[in-house]
């Protein structure tokens, strides 16, 4: 986790995100059936879950030094004023293993906690068990929910080819 960093994506960091995406094939088959899309990137910046608006999203990198090594989309305060929604929260498959995941995790959720927020929604694809492993270890709640393109699940609206994404729920006062 050393020599970590976070910050918000900047437009400069798009090459390195779709790079990343096309590194992280294993969520992306898990979530979709198929590859990241060189659409995809783009698509974070305008995908928000009913109700919230762009104000409220946050993406951000995780770096290691120059080098762009995992992504989270957040939506804050959403589905309410005590939450935040967690849409994807990848790292690079060169990264991951070595703490950087759950150091980032664990300073996020200790940040939402100190804005006021109690509760932590996400979503994983349902056969994805290095993202749902995660989430436990974390102390999520994991539960299967409801297929069905349209469906919203955490701060995401379920695309077509999406199914089996699992919701999780993690409330800050158990921490």
């Amino acid at each position: 986790m050393d020599g970590v960093t976070v910050r918000e994506l900047t437009p400069e960091d798009e090459p390195q995100v779709a790079a990343l995406f096309a590194s992280c094939e294993d969520y992306f088959v898990a979530a979709t059936g198929g590859p990241a899309l060189p659409a995809d990137v783009q698509s974070l910046y305008y995908a928000l879950p009913e109700g919230a608006d762009l104000d409220q999203k946050r993406l951000l990198v995780m770096c290691r030094g120059a080098d762009v090594v995992g992504l989270v989309d957040v939506v804050d305060r959403h589905p309410d004023a005590e939450s935040c929604a967690v849409g994807v929260f990848l790292v690079a498959p060169g990264a991951r293993r070595e703490g950087v995941g759950t150091g980032v995790a664990v300073r996020l959720l200790e940040e939402v906690a100190g804005r006021g927020m109690r509760r932590v929604t996400a979503t994983c694809p349902a056969g994805w068990e290095t993202g749902l492993g995660f989430l436990r270890s974390l102390g999520f709640e994991v539960v299967a929910a409801q297929d069905g393109a349209g469906a919203t699940v955490g701060n995401r609206t379920r695309g077509r080819g999406e199914t089996g994404l699992c919701a999780a729920t993690l409330s800050l006062g158990d921490r």
